[in-house]
């Protein structure tokens, strides 16, 4: 105990000086001008938060660390964010949430304000809500809580969340805090370490471990606005296993007070007690609540003014702005303000730069949200990559689904290698960073703490064998698009030295394999024994065992990097047509994973996989199919209520395929610069682009007729093929389409 006391102190102390130079945050890029447009009022943060979107309600700030905000549910995967907008009772506010993932996760450090008596039950804290007093705003929730009349107000910075209670008048005020809570199934055996201090009357501090999608550690200081009068811990919780929590559960009391509201401010950090002391000092050293609150609105403002939708309704504006406020929200920096944090080695590391980046979905966001960063938010490109080359270093591999530093290993391939490729041929990759060294030694060396890795198959027979390994198919198909990544790196490395023609080689033959799992008498992606022969019983609607997450229909076009040759391994250009017409024409068939969902036909846009087909038809000689199913998509699947996402959001791919989608074009190939033409469903855009220049996008003749693209132009010159280029887009300029009936 006096161990326990002594290196609390210490790091106490340790905390008291403050944050370098290097904790200040970097200002965003990005022209505001003189525009005083309220963008953040457009957006409606409770888009997704129902149905199959498992976005959250909670406070945020764009790529931050914490998300205070509302619980109704945990432990099943309706509450991958712990929280849906139907809900009519709340658990509490935790200080951690996830957008839109598949997982149930985080959910950390949970608060419920209430009056009256405490109690040992597990749900004795519960507290009904009533939805129209839910308010919603980018970087702020409230909320009234009927059983407890307690007004919340909730703001945040970035590693700090700020409480506001209004109790009722003469009340004595009271305080649950839950430091066991967790979203995941088995949150109560979930902690296997625990500290916790009070330092005075106005303080706790602590650290917490805990196992679970991910192995996590955070230290954590909660301060309130005036004194504890009382404190008393309630009864453990017993686990499934019998064996009690360890962190448990504190009510704390205060003294009534007329008009006043207790405020409570609650910082976290990967690192240690002494992390989260310093992220707070350096971000909210006051009470002022409302000038928190005010901050966390112009930094949206700011991000979200990026681009300016014109002549557009204000339902129309309420989906766009959300899309973008979505795609802003992750990948999140875990740095503290001095740039320590926790990597995948479990230990403390400092980026020299002051930042560090995790909670990389990269399964899902390499097709479209780091793509469309390197348009809207660029500075934070170089970094990111930084960080993912940072990972590499500890854990002997790049990120597969990172989350607080460490790797989940979600899913599969190596996602990550596309957004460092695309960043580099983008000219975003800082000049003193290796990105081929780590992109190799990922893709061709053994690493024994990686799951769903084994290269040698990738050689001989040249594809994941179905008689062998799970999700073959996809495997195979997945991993022939990071090795031409790879490829196309090690052709512009080997330039300069830095990369062999062996190398160049074994990816080049690597990114071909994509053709071994195409079945040309079916016309399919389709699953292959070691010694040859197609698995037998062959259903191409069947979701999962060879396909993650799909079936045949929608994996067979997961051909990003070479569509002209998969056209001719289809049979050529008309049989590859009538078989993409074919896709979205399929009777719907029952029995299938939630995770597929948003289906027209076979076409699943409620999961990444689907996202780029739609895109294919330019390819074969059709653009006006591609505008037809783009207006269809972004019209029948977004919307303005909170079932308005027909899939999970996934860390922002699915609101980054309707930015890039309504502003008309889309990477259908994320790597490289390449946009495919598809149809803008607005009449104009502003896109402020880095340097002070900007992107206007003009869709001439717009209408509900007039939704097909007759010609396209770029500052006054035709564009004569169905591309264009990242480069070219960021020289700025007038983008113009000519839109005509079909």
């Amino acid at each position: 105990m006096k161990r326990d006391l002594f290196l609390f102190c210490a790091l106490f102390v340790l905390a008291l000086t403050g944050c370098d130079e290097s904790g200040v945050e970097k200002k965003a890029s990005g022209d505001s001008g003189a525009d005083r447009t309220d963008y953040a009022g457009f957006v409606d943060v409770s888009i997704g938060t129902s149905g199959n979107g498992h976005t959250f309600a909670a406070a945020s700030l764009p790529f931050g660390f914490v998300q205070p905000g509302p619980d109704s549910g945990n432990s099943v995967w309706d509450y991958c964010s712990g929280y849906r907008f139907e809900d009519e009772v709340f658990t509490g506010f935790s200080q951690t949430h996830l957008s839109g993932a598949g997982v149930e996760e985080l959910g950390d450090l949970l608060i419920m304000p209430f009056i009256g008596e405490a109690g040992d039950a597990a749900n004795f804290y519960e507290c009904p809500v009533r939805n129209e007093t839910e308010k919603f705003a980018p970087g702020y929730y409230s909320v009234e809580l009927d059983r407890f009349a307690v007004k919340v107000e909730i703001t945040c910075s970035k590693h700090t969340s700020f409480y506001r209670f209004f109790y009722p008048n003469g009340r004595e005020r009271k305080l649950m805090l839950d430091f066991q809570h967790g979203l995941r199934a088995g949150y109560l055996e979930s902690v296997y370490f625990h500290r916790l201090y009070f330092p005075d009357d106005r303080t706790i501090v602590g650290a917490t471990g805990k196992n679970g999608w991910v192995d996590r550690r955070y230290g954590f200081k909660v301060e309130f606005s005036e004194p504890v009068k009382q404190r008393s811990f309630l009864k453990k919780r017993i686990g499934e296993n019998g064996s009690e929590e360890k962190a448990g559960r504190v009510v704390l009391t205060f003294e009534p007070r007329g008009e006043e509201p207790l405020m409570v401010k609650i910082s976290l950090s990967t690192t240690d007690i002494s992390g989260a002391v310093k992220n707070m000092r350096h971000e909210i050293p006051h009470w002022d609540f409302d000038r928190v609150r005010k901050e966390a609105r112009d930094i949206w403002n700011e991000i979200l003014g990026r681009v300016k939708l014109k002549k557009a309704s204000r339902r129309e504006k309420r989906i766009f702005y959300t899309s973008l406020y979505h795609a802003f929200l992750a990948p999140s920096d875990i740095a503290d303000c001095d740039g320590r944090y926790r990597g995948p080695d479990g230990k403390i590391a400092k980026s020299e730069n002051g930042v560090y980046y995790s909670t990389f979905s990269t399964w899902d966001t390499f097709r479209a949200l780091h793509p469309l960063l390197t348009i809207l938010a660029p500075e934070i490109v170089p970094d990111m990559v930084r960080s993912m080359v940072k990972h590499y270093e500890k854990a002997g591999y790049l990120p597969i689904w990172t989350l607080w530093g460490k790797d989940s290993q979600c899913m599969i391939g190596t996602h990550s290698i596309p957004p460092i490729a695309d960043a580099y041929f983008k000219g975003l990759v800082p000049e003193d960073l290796d990105i081929f060294t780590p992109i190799k030694e990922t893709l061709t060396k053994k690493h024994e703490s990686r799951r769903k890795e084994e290269w040698e198959y990738l050689e001989h027979p040249g594809y994941y064998p179905c008689d062998r390994v799970s999700e073959s198919v996809s495997r195979t198909l997945e991993c022939s698009y990071d090795d031409w990544c790879a490829y196309k790196l090690a052709e512009a490395f080997e330039k300069k030295g830095l990369a062999s023609r062996e190398d160049v080689e074994l990816f080049g033959r690597r990114s071909e394999n994509w053709k071994n799992v195409i079945d040309p008498e079916t016309g399919f992606a389709r699953g292959k024994k070691l010694k040859g022969g197609w698995r037998e019983n062959f259903d191409p609607a069947k979701v999962g065992g060879d396909f993650t997450e799909g079936n045949a229909w929608q994996y067979t076009w997961h051909v990003m990097h070479d569509p002209e040759g998969l056209i001719k391994m289809l049979g050529g250009r008309g049989k590859a047509l009538a078989k993409l017409e074919s896709l979205f024409v399929q009777e719907k068939k029952g029995g299938r994973p939630r995770v597929v969902s948003g289906l027209i036909g076979e076409y699943a846009h409620g999961n990444e996989p689907s996202h780029h087909v739609a895109y294919l038809f330019p390819y074969l000689g059709r653009p006006e199919k591609t505008a037809e199913l783009v207006g269809r998509i972004c019209g029948e699947l977004y919307g303005d209520t909170p079932e308005g996402l027909c899939g999970n959001e996934d860390c922002g791919q699915m609101s980054a395929w309707y930015v890039f989608s309504v502003m008309g074009f889309y990477p259908m190939n994320p790597c490289g610069g390449d946009y495919v033409i598809g149809a803008p469903q607005h009449p104009e855009f502003d896109v402020a682009l880095p340097g002070g220049k900007s992107l206007k996008i003009v869709a001439k003749g717009l209408s509900h007729e007039n939704k097909f693209v007759e010609n396209v132009y770029f500052n006054g010159e035709k564009i004569s093929s169905f591309i264009l280029k990242h480069s070219e887009l960021m020289k700025g300029g007038e983008l113009t389409f000519i839109m005509q009936r079909q």
